[in-house]
C-alpha cells in the first residue's frame, strides 16, 4: 500500500448540496454487476418520482427507477461513464417530483418486527447495489451461500479527492447505525465492525462518542437498544485501504484466498453509501434515485459533495460550480481507479462516487519508456502479482499465461503504474488481459 497525496481538503468540511433535478434525465439500462436491465416504459409514457421503469429476468440484476416525474421522451443510445455507451431511458422532468402513491417513514416498532426475508425484498425493489463503485446487487450480500460471522462497514474513502462517505458518515450518523442493523439481522451476525482511515478525525469522534467506551475498537450499542454492538477500527491513511480484500486483511488479519470471495471466509463487506441507501429503502420506501457525488480537481472554481439524481449529465453538475479553466479530461470515480469520459453528456449512475476536473498539464501523458526491473510495482501490489509479468504477456498476446500469472486476481488499483519510474502503462494491459482471460 502507498500514501498519496488527498486531496480532501478543498471538500471534506463542505456540508451536501442537494441538487435540483436536471430538466431532462437520462437513465441508463445496465448500472450493476449482472443482466442488463428491459424497459418496463415506452415513449410517451407518463412516469412517476421512484416508479419502477426498468428489470430483467435474472438471478443477478437490480431494476431501476425514475430519478423524477415527467414524461418519457424515449429509449435510446447514449453514453455511459463505464461502457462507453448503453441504452437509456430518457425522461423529461415536470418539476414536481410527483410520487407514486404516499410515502412515509416506518416506525421502528414495523422495523423490528420485520424478517431478514423482507429486509432483502425491501433492498431488491429499491435497486440497491455497492456504492463504492463496484455496484453488485446488495440484496445478494444479504443472502450469502454459507453463515458468516462478521459484518465490515467500509468507510475508508481511500481514494484521494472523494469525501461523500465521509460525509454522509458526519451528517447521517443515526441512520447509517439503523443501516447496519438491518444489514446484521439479515446476516444473522453480531461482529461488525465500522473500518474508517485516521484521515477522518470528524467521523470517528461522532461514532466513538456513541461508545460506551472510549478507544480504536470501542463497542457501541445500536440506536434501538439492541443487544448487537459494533467496534471502530480506525485504519491507517493509505491507498487501496478501501478495497475488499485488502480491508479485510487490515481490519481482521484475514487474507481472501486467491479466486475466493469474502463470504468464504466468513465476512461480508458493505460500504457506508450502500447502508444508508439499504436504510432509506426499508425505513422509507425510498429507491436508489441519487446519490452523493463528489465533484472536484483544479478546474473547479467550488468544489464540494452534491446529492444528485441518477441520470443527471456531467455538465448539469459541473457548470454551477464554475471553471477556472476549460477541462482537459473529466474522470468519474477517484483518480486512481476512475475511467476518463468521453462526453459530458454522460449521466451520473448508482455507482458515480466522484466527477474530476483535470487542466492540460495534469492530463499530461509522460512518455513510456523501457521497463528497468526495478521491481517497484511487484514491491506494491497489494494483490501479491508480478504486474510486470502480466503486462509483458499482455503486450505479446500471451492471454494463458498472463492467466498463469494471476490478472483475474488484480484490482486495478492502478498502484504498478503510479509508482513506476518508467512511466508504463501497467494497469492499462493487466486490464485487458483480465477481459481476455475472461472471454
Amino acid at each position: 500500500m502507498v500514501k498519496l497525496r488527498e486531496h480532501k481538503k478543498e471538500t471534506e468540511n463542505k456540508a451536501i448540496e442537494k441538487l435540483a433535478a436536471p430538466a431532462k434525465v437520462y437513465i441508463p439500462l445496465s448500472q450493476h454487476i449482472g443482466k442488463p436491465c428491459e424497459p418496463l416504459v415506452k415513449a410517451g409514457d407518463y412516469v412517476h418520482l421512484g416508479q419502477k421503469i426498468a428489470a430483467a429476468q435474472a438471478n443477478v440484476y437490480s431494476p431501476i427507477h425514475s430519478s423524477v416525474s415527467g414524461k418519457v421522451a424515449g429509449i435510446q443510445d447514449w453514453p455511459h461513464p463505464v461502457l462507453g455507451r448503453c441504452r437509456a431511458i430518457v425522461i423529461e422532468n415536470d418539476g414536481l417530483d410527483k410520487l407514486p402513491g404516499s410515502q412515509a417513514c416506518r416506525p421502528s416498532e414495523e422495523i423490528n418486527s420485520l424478517g431478514p426475508d423482507k429486509v432483502r425484498d425491501a433492498v431488491l425493489e429499491a435497486g440497491i447495489v455497492g456504492m463504492g463503485g463496484a455496484s453488485f446487487p446488495s440484496h445478494i450480500k444479504l443472502n450469502p451461500p454459507k453463515p458468516v460471522d462478521t459484518l465490515i462497514v467500509n468507510g475508508a474513502e481511500c481514494e484521494p479527492y472523494l469525501t461523500g462517505d465521509y460525509r454522509l458518515m458526519v451528517e447521517r450518523t443515526e441512520e447509517i447505525l439503523k443501516g447496519i442493523e438491518l444489514i446484521a439481522k439479515c446476516l444473522g451476525v453480531k461482529n461488525v465492525i465500522i473500518g474508517i482511515e485516521d484521515n477522518k478525525p470528524e467521523a470517528i469522534e461522532i461514532f466513538s462518542r456513541k461508545s460506551q467506551v472510549t478507544g480504536p475498537m470501542a463497542m457501541v450499542c445500536f440506536p434501538t437498544g439492541k443487544a448487537a454492538s459494533y467496534k471502530i477500527k480506525v485504519l491507517k491513511s493509505q491507498y487501496p485501504q478501501g478495497g475488499e480484500k485488502q480491508l479485510i486483511l487490515n481490519v481482521l488479519g484475514k487474507e481472501v484466498p486467491s479466486g475466493k470471495l469474502p463470504f468464504e471466509i466468513g465476512v461480508v463487506v458493505h460500504n457506508v453509501s450502500t447502508v444508508f441507501a439499504i436504510y432509506e429503502a426499508v425505513y422509507c420506501g425510498k429507491p436508489l434515485y441519487e446519490r452523493v457525488v463528489t465533484v472536484a480537481g483544479s478546474c473547479v472554481s467550488n468544489p464540494g459533495n452534491f446529492l444528485a439524481r441518477i441520470g443527471t449529465p456531467f455538465k448539469d453538475l459541473i457548470d454551477p460550480r464554475g471553471l477556472k479553466e476549460e477541462p482537459a479530461k473529466i474522470i468519474v470515480g477517484g483518480p486512481m481507479m476512475g475511467i476518463a469520459q468521453f462526453d459530458d453528456k454522460t449521466p451520473v449512475i448508482k455507482s458515480t462516487t466522484g466527477i474530476l476536473l483535470y487542466s492540460k498539464k495534469e492530463a499530461l501523458l509522460n512518455e513510456e519508456l523501457a521497463c528497468i526491473r526495478c521491481g517497484a510495482c511487484v514491491r506494491e501490489c497489494p494483490a501479491f502479482l508480478m504486474p510486470t509479468l502480466i503486462s509483458l504477456a499482455s503486450k505479446k498476446g500471451l492471454w494463458p499465461q498472463a492467466k498463469v500469472y494471476g490478472a483475474s486476481d488484480c484490482i486495478e488499483c492502478g498502484i504498478c503504474s503510479y509508482v513506476c519510474p518508467s512511466n508504463i502503462r501497467l494497469v492499462q494491459h493487466i486490464k485487458r488481459a483480465k477481459l481476455e482471460v475472461a472471454r
